[in-house]
């Protein structure tokens, strides 16, 4: 029988450190479409999903983990949290710490973040501090305070943020009936390909639950894991940190990930790998989903598609498999890149006269 979705930690309570007595902090969060891509498909001549995460509550991905990690702080005591963010977790930090009656501290590089991201975290009511330096440095500051002040840590670093995120893989199997040949998804901070694997090595396996004794495999098997950084964010790719990171796309603006070993287990057990793409390739794939598959993201979200792209046009992606692609933010969080053209100018509306002809004639179309 149908019910009213309950965010992710009550619909997965049985796999998550929670227990029926704890006091749950939620938006509502989890249960984005898997929208089948057909053009994608088309393309490569295998099954293409994309996992919408740009219709979570505040936009991203991020607000999977934030439910637990807010959940978590909550049961600690604590009475204000801290982040860094390069957009997306400062929103989403922001908004869980105003449903829990939590302070919110954010931590943001100077000049590097988009203006649909920044209204969020403000508009929520968070304390919002430019940091001079990247979002490295700001991380770096945010574990400091968390480790010698009274705040409490809300960045992928914190255990429960991986915990809370791992859902999105137990949502595609869910939906597909078991695990997909390949996911890909953009890489950055790299706490989302962790999570994911870890998901996905969690149902397929008995899982020992806390709650409920010993839980059955869900699925039969576990993807690939390809993952993609910005080029000039690209330290998995490079093999070390990158000090001064360079791209267009925010979301994945890291030199020095977080999650960094989580990622390489990841990549290497699963069989899988990282790879990079350049800027016009992950603009070009922005513009395919909106263009071509009806799917808004931000560019960010958007190098997972481009790798995918990258890796056809090599020769490099199998036929006949089932391949799910996470789009981790919506577009709307940074939304001047479309209104760009491909050579880089400002789209222009075009203008008519107030009358129905005009309009019909511009439209190419003809009288019944």
């Amino acid at each position: 029988m149908a019910h009213q979705w309950r965010g992710v930690i009550r619909e997965y309570a049985d796999r998550l450190p929670v227990t029926e007595s704890t006091k749950v902090i939620t938006l509502g969060e989890g249960g984005t479409p898997l929208v089948h891509a057909q053009k994608l498909s088309e393309l490569t001549g295998s099954t293409v999903y994309l996992k919408v995460e740009g219709m979570n509550p505040t936009g991203s991905f991020k607000d999977r983990g934030m439910t637990m990690a807010m959940t978590a702080a909550v049961a600690s005591g604590a009475k204000a949290v801290v982040c860094a963010s390069t957009g997306n977790t400062s929103a989403s930090a922001a908004a869980y710490a105003t449903a829990a009656g939590l302070q919110c501290a954010v931590l943001v590089p100077e000049g590097k973040i988009s203006m649909g991201k920044l209204s969020q975290a403000i508009a929520h009511g968070a304390t919002l501090l430019q940091v001079d330096g990247n979002f490295d440095n700001c991380l770096d500051i945010a574990r400091k305070l968390g480790e010698s002040y009274p705040v409490f840590l809300v960045n992928s670093v914190n255990p429960a943020r991986i915990q809370g995120q791992k859902t999105g893989a137990f949502e595609v199997v869910d939906a597909l009936g078991d695990a997909p040949d390949i996911h890909v998804l953009p890489v950055g901070n790299a706490g989302n390909i962790t999570a994911y694997w870890k998901g996905y090595k969690e149902y397929s396996a008995p899982f020992e639950s806390e709650t409920a004794g010993t839980l059955p495999a869900v699925s039969t098997r576990t993807p690939q894991m390809w993952g993609f950084q910005a080029a000039g964010a690209a330290p998995f790719v490079a093999g070390h940190p990158i000090t001064e990171p360079d791209t267009i796309a925010t979301a994945i603006r890291i030199g020095n990930p977080a999650s960094w070993d989580g990622a390489i287990a990841a990549r290497d057990e699963s069989g899988g790998f990282i790879d990079a793409v350049t800027d016009d390739e992950i603009l070009a794939a922005h513009r395919w989903l909106s263009a071509k598959e009806g799917v808004f993201v931000e560019p960010g979200s958007a190098a997972g598609v481009a790798g995918l792209i990258k890796k056809h046009a090599a020769g490099q992606v199998p036929t006949g498999k089932i391949i799910v692609i996470t789009v981790t933010g919506h577009g709307l969080k940074d939304p001047q890149w479309a209104l760009r053209t491909e050579d880089g100018s400002e789209v222009q509306p075009v203008k008519v006269s107030n009358d129905v002809v005009t309009v019909a004639a511009e439209l190419g179309l003809e009288e019944k």
